[in-house]
């Protein structure tokens, strides 16, 4: 294998182990969030992807975002703690930076 492909498949392993120990999810549905977090990760990249999360008081947000660079606007530095439970996103409906906690994501639509 590749040194990607390892880094790659560390990472989803690594979200995994954390949502069972945080979340206390089972292995399987570990997995299936974490490799969702990872393919939603990429294509954001790419273009603007439809997605569903779970907020905290319990409904359901269906949200379009993105990561692409020719989309978002300029960032400035910050000098905030990075936080690897969140994804953060661009809202391109709303037009500014949200986030969701990675477990909580429900489906890539």
């Amino acid at each position: 294998m590749s040194i990607k492909i390892k880094n790659q498949m560390s990472e989803i392993m690594t979200a995994a182990w954390s949502f069972v120990r945080k979340n206390g999810y089972t292995m399987a549905e570990a997995l299936k969030v974490a490799w969702a977090n990872f393919k939603l990760r990429k294509a954001m990249t790419t273009k603007i992807v439809r997605f569903y999360f779970r907020k905290i008081d319990g409904s359901i947000r269906e949200a379009f975002g993105t990561l692409a660079e020719n989309i978002v606007p300029p960032t400035q530095g910050s000098d905030r703690k990075r936080n690897d439970s969140c994804q953060v996103y661009y809202d391109t409906e709303k037009a500014d930076w949200r986030c969701f906690k990675k477990a909580n994501l429900i489906s890539i639509a």
